[in-house]
């Protein structure tokens, strides 16, 4: 079996990969899993902790992965696809290429931009850092 990361952010850009992998799924000699993965960014702030439960912040990070995660999954259900969703909290890039690393993946399909506040780099900072972390090939989508 052939396993893909597909981080994704709820961008039309994670979007586009899902549905590149879902689209190539079929090229692949072996058949293909696919995992899902949103990765929310903790907040750290000590102030916040004071004013906000743990089972409240549990919850805002669970319906913001959620949220991302939506359109990635109906694209992965309509086309009937193996999926399996993954949340984390931590660093985007980190995380990905961990996930990866864990699930044993043999790749990993992104765009180069998500819904960071730079959309016009070339490059986003998360698939920066993944293609330098990823001891996997990163296959970018363009977008």
């Amino acid at each position: 079996m052939i396993k893909l990361m597909i981080p994704v952010d709820g961008s039309e850009g994670s979007s586009r990969a899902v549905r590149y992998a879902i689209n190539t799924a079929g090229l692949y000699k072996d058949p293909v899993e696919l995992h899902v993965l949103n990765v929310q960014h903790p907040i750290v702030s000590g102030n916040v902790r004071h004013f906000i439960s743990h089972e409240e912040l549990d919850r805002y990070y669970r319906e913001n992965a959620d949220a991302a995660m939506k359109p990635a999954i109906e694209l992965l259900q309509k086309a009937g696809l193996h999926y399996t969703t993954h949340t984390a909290l931590g660093d985007p890039a980190e995380t990905v290429v961990q996930m990866a690393r864990e699930k044993g993946c043999a790749q990993i399909v992104m765009t180069p931009r998500g819904l960071g506040n730079m959309a016009g780099m070339l490059l986003g900072s998360v698939t920066s850092k993944v293609i330098h972390l990823s001891t996997v090939p990163v296959l970018l989508v363009k977008e």
